[in-house]
């Protein structure tokens, strides 16, 4: 047990390692580092097939190290059926992309970056799906988002990815803010900081007053991450990535992030009556809205992204329909989706690789120069288009299973699903079937088949769709039941097979079909006439997302002018009026004040002596004549209080005031070199009585904070710790130096640093000679050591 946990923790890590490895790799190797390099992800792939066996059989599989227990804490991987497919997913599919990258990347000066990216992604999408810990999750998703922004952004000079991955970005981060704060009521909720416990918890979440803040939260998180409408608008522009990216990232991996946390907590929080309004009404109009819009592109990668997106709003209203079959049929289409959108985006790129162009009205013919893509893109497309044999049949039959019955919300979804479905339809086989029949059409490159590492990926994930659907039992056995009873949160058994059976599903799917097939004949019509309807519209989220950009940014710029005009002087006062309202709004809202000390009669004469200096000394510094004066009679009212320290018994407190003080004169001093220090400062009467109000002020405040504090039962705990264990821990006698040096530590070297780097600044200023000689200010009249020509 104890090898085969370290093997997890091997796996998970093993990206990340390849990550690092693959410039060096790329430089070293050339061409064959791709295959180097895949190795790490198929290692992980067949390490977790292992656990297949096991999962099927209705197991789990978690495993872990403490990381901070105190806390509750800890680096933990929580594997069931739907965890494990995504595992699977993750690194299989990632295998190929590695490979496919080798292709389409090759002799590009930032291969090596490239695939490093693809990997560190990789790794932080594969330990967000086992992540069984809160903060672990809440660390791998974002993780997620930094990496893809890289991946979308890679072609940094053009201007549209830079816009693209900043989009992308901000959206997921966000609702990865989102996410957090959803956790934050999950775990204040039920107590727990995993997910194997959690889908312990029974109702407790959905009875609490809390759940609804808490659903709202979570869904911001899943719904921005799965480019649900209307957060849809950075997945398509997401397509300025390399297509390798919008492969793995948009098709089959990162983007289905929010639907996993969705299936994730639909044991906990699912059956309510918000759950099941939400989600299927959001997930039911970003089909509809991601079909159109994809009918409307001639651009491939944009029309299968548009699809993405639908689909990924076909799962979302799955998961939140509520009825037993609903469930089966979003891990059935889930899987179904992976292997065929992501063979699809890779003969996307295929074609516009060989061809030179992805515009499908500028493509055709290709089907006898590139023979290997076209059947790849055939077997994907009948998948995608729900066709008999395929494992996209037995997804789309099982969704009309579910959705189809005789009540209005049934009946309304249903035909969502149909038009979704039908237009998804359309958009498989103008991607598989436009670029390589009809006459052949010129294209800027010359077409031939591509190279082995760009057609294997497309070819195997085609194949696999097609025997996922033969073999429909294994699959059962192996995935879609052990995923379907992860995310239902009981024993659920799959069973539908190719065999179609005469019902409503079948006559659903007949419908769809005829529908689909209809639109195809019609597309150029269809395009057209959605062109003319968003023209209509106008704007959408897109262009609202730039004007959101550019509001913030005003509003930035107004309300950095106010709160950060550039005078010190403005600084120092509002500093100083938020801490005296923060000194003296508590104590007379609540009613603690101190009780008024009385005046000691034991204070001897030479203590008296010090404390008139004291106040000679504030009173020299209140009435100087020039700022030198200031500065001398300053340092004499804190060797005051410094001495008081003392007579009192506090001498090591009062050695360190000794130390600051003439720390502070000297460096003051050697400030005040650079300025006029015969003039004393002349403000109105106004400015003036503003000023003392304040100093009275925080003077005050702090008065009675100190006196508050002294008059509270003095706490011993610290004293009895620190006298017990300094010489036992720190093998220290003098416990006040032991307390600075070990038990402090940090915190006093934290305090050297600041010292240093001040001390720094200020030999900085002093050395500072200017050039040329600035006009004297009745606050600051500068020396300048260039003297001026006679005239």
């Amino acid at each position: 047990m104890a090898e085969k946990t370290a093997l997890t923790f091997f796996c998970l890590m093993l990206p990340f390692l390849a990550a690092i490895l693959a410039p060096s790799a790329i430089g070293r190797l050339g061409h064959a580092a791709s295959w180097v390099l895949a190795l790490a992800p198929f290692f992980a792939f067949l390490h977790f097939l292992t656990f297949l066996p096991e999962i099927a059989d209705g197991g789990v599989v978690t495993g872990g190290y403490a990381w901070v227990p105190s806390l509750n804490l800890s680096f933990s991987w929580f594997l069931d059926g739907l965890s494990l497919t995504f595992a699977l997913l993750i690194t299989g599919i990632g295998t190929l992309i590695v490979l496919y990258s080798g292709g389409y990347m090759k002799g590009h000066p930032q291969q090596g970056r490239f695939i490093c990216f693809i990997l560190l992604f990789m790794g932080a999408m594969l330990g967000l799906v086992v992540s069984d810990s809160f903060l672990m999750l809440f660390v791998y998703w974002e993780l997620t988002s930094i990496t893809s922004f890289l991946l979308i952004g890679f072609d940094h000079e053009r201007e549209a990815a830079r816009r693209s991955a900043l989009q992308a970005l901000v959206v997921t981060g966000l609702g990865g803010l989102s996410l957090l704060a959803g956790l934050i009521f999950l775990w204040n909720m039920t107590g727990v900081t995993q997910l194997s416990l959690l889908v312990n918890v029974d109702d407790t979440l959905r009875n609490s007053p809390f759940y609804l803040a808490a659903l709202l939260l979570l869904l911001g998180g899943a719904f921005t991450k799965s480019a649900q409408f209307p957060f849809h608008f950075w997945l398509p522009n997401a397509m300025e990535a390399p297509t390798p990216v919008s492969a793995y990232l948009h098709s089959a991996t990162m983007v289905k992030a929010g639907v996993y946390l969705l299936m994730r907590l639909n044991p906990v929080m699912g059956g309510t009556a918000a759950w099941e309004i939400l989600l299927p009404f959001f997930g039911g109009v970003t089909l509809i809205a991601g079909t159109l819009l994809a009918i409307r592109q001639t651009d491939l990668k944009l029309m299968l992204a548009y699809t993405t997106m639908a689909s990924l709003g076909l799962l979302v209203m799955l998961t939140g329909f509520g009825t037993p079959h609903a469930v089966e049929a979003a891990v059935l289409y889930l899987v179904a989706h992976s292997l065929f959108k992501g063979a699809l985006f890779m003969v996307a790129g295929l074609v516009d690789h060989e061809s030179g162009t992805r515009d499908v009205t500028k493509l055709g013919g290709l089907r006898g120069d590139m023979p290997i893509t076209f059947a790849a893109a055939l077997l994907a497309a009948l998948s995608m288009g729900g066709l008999p044999l395929f494992l996209g049949f037995l997804a789309k039959e099982e969704i009309y299973y579910a959705l189809a019955h005789g009540d209005l919300r049934s009946i309304l979804f249903t035909l969502v699903a149909i038009v979704g479905n039908g237009l998804m339809f359309v958009i498989g086989f103008a991607v598989a079937l436009k670029p390589f029949l009809g006459p052949h059409v010129e294209t800027p490159k010359h077409a031939h088949e591509g190279p082995l590492l760009m057609w294997l990926g497309p070819a195997l994930l085609a194949t696999f769709g097609l025997f996922g659907g033969i073999l429909s039992s294994a699959t059962h056995r192996f995935i879609s039941t052990p995923m379907a009873s992860a995310v239902a949160g009981e024993p659920t058994l799959v069973e539908i097979t190719t065999i179609p059976h005469i019902g409503m599903p079948l006559l659903l799917s007949i419908v769809t079909v005829a529908f689909g097939v209809l639109v195809y004949l019609k597309l150029d019509q269809a395009r057209d006439f959605m062109v003319r309807v968003l023209a209509a519209i106008g704007s959408g989220p897109d262009r609202g997302f730039d004007h959101f950009v550019a509001g913030l940014v005003r509003i930035s710029v107004a309300v950095t002018r106010v709160v950060q005009p550039g005078r010190l002087e403005i600084y120092i006062t509002v500093t100083f009026i938020l801490l005296a309202l923060t000194l003296l709004v508590p104590p007379f809202v609540y009613g603690e004040l101190p009780d008024m000390p009385q005046w000691p009669s034991d204070v001897l004469f030479h203590e008296w002596a010090f404390f008139v200096l004291a106040v000679i000394g504030l009173v020299a510094v209140l009435r100087a004549s020039d700022r030198l004066t200031a500065i001398v009679s300053l340092g004499i009212q804190g060797f005051a209080v410094a001495v008081i320290f003392l007579l009192f018994g506090a001498a090591d407190l009062s050695f360190t005031q000794f130390m600051v003080e003439t720390l502070s004169v000297v460096i003051l001093a050697l400030v005040m070199t650079r300025l006029r220090l015969s003039p004393r400062d002349h403000r109105p009467l106004g400015q003036l009585l503003f000023d003392t109000v304040i100093a009275v002020s925080c003077g005050l405040g702090f008065a009675l904070l100190l006196m508050k504090s002294t008059q509270l039962p003095f706490n011993t705990a610290l004293t009895e710790f620190f006298n017990a264990y300094s010489k036992i821990i720190a093998h220290g006698a003098n416990v006040v130096n032991v307390i600075i040096v070990d038990f402090r530590g940090t915190d006093t070297l934290g305090e050297i640093a600041v010292v240093m780097i001040t001390g720094l600044a200020v030999l900085a200023l002093i050395r500072v000679r200017l050039r040329n000689p600035l006009p004297e200010t009745a606050d600051t009249q500068v020396e300048s050591p260039v003297k001026e020509p006679a005239r």
